[in-house]
């Protein structure tokens, strides 16, 4: 049998190549659906979404490998057409456009918080806020960037536009994983934070 990393998603449901792919494409969905969740601010291009706490439990859920797959379907429907961005958008001109760079951070943060969690970093919810706040920076990273590229602002101008506005939402999109994750595995009883050899990222 092949391994199957020790995350929620292995303990509650049978590991079968057709499960995983429903996975995949249903945490894709929950992005899109999330990302319907929008409130536009007048002084940046970047809204507030919701899609930051599908992407964060994306990769704790379901793992390294098929978190990021996951990300990565939802930009790719997206790019092809489908109204999946923030506010129904679509199209590679979201992508190549100011908030293309949080949507590439998607991908990159799914893969992370996974690895993290197969790490067992998302049991407890002391070092869960921590593997929660270490995903939401990749996206400020990737978004910071994206922006500076897109529009041409200055560090500071990116920071102040794409992340200082976010930091409070975010936490409590943090806070709120870090809660549902422990719980979520206290349910299945099968709580058991020590590291997996092999896995440890320090």
């Amino acid at each position: 049998m092949a391994y199957a990393p020790p995350v929620l998603a292995n303990e509650v449901l049978p590991r079968r190549a057709v499960i995983s792919a429903a996975l995949v494409i249903g945490f894709a969905l929950l992005t899109a659906a999330a990302a319907q969740i929008r409130i536009p601010l007048g002084f940046t291009p970047v809204p507030i979404t919701g899609q930051t706490f599908a992407v964060l439990l994306s990769g704790a859920v379901i793992g390294s490998r098929r978190g990021a797959a996951s990300q990565f379907a939802y930009v790719l429907m997206g790019a092809a057409g489908l109204p999946f961005y923030a506010g129904g958008e679509s199209g590679r001109s979201v992508v190549t456009g100011a908030t293309g760079g949080y949507l590439l951070g998607f991908v990159a943060a799914a893969w992370l918080v996974g690895r993290l969690a197969e790490a067992r970093q998302d049991r407890k919810v002391s070092t869960a806020i921590g593997v929660f706040l270490t995903g939401n920076f990749v996206i400020y990273a990737f978004g910071i960037g994206g922006l500076m590229i897109a529009t041409e602002m200055t560090l500071e101008g990116a920071v102040a536009n794409g992340m200082a506005p976010f930091i409070i939402g975010d936490t409590l999109k943090v806070l709120l994983a870090a809660g549902l994750l422990p719980a979520a595995w206290r349910l299945t009883g099968k709580l058991d934070d020590r590291a997996v050899p092999g896995t440890d990222l320090s």
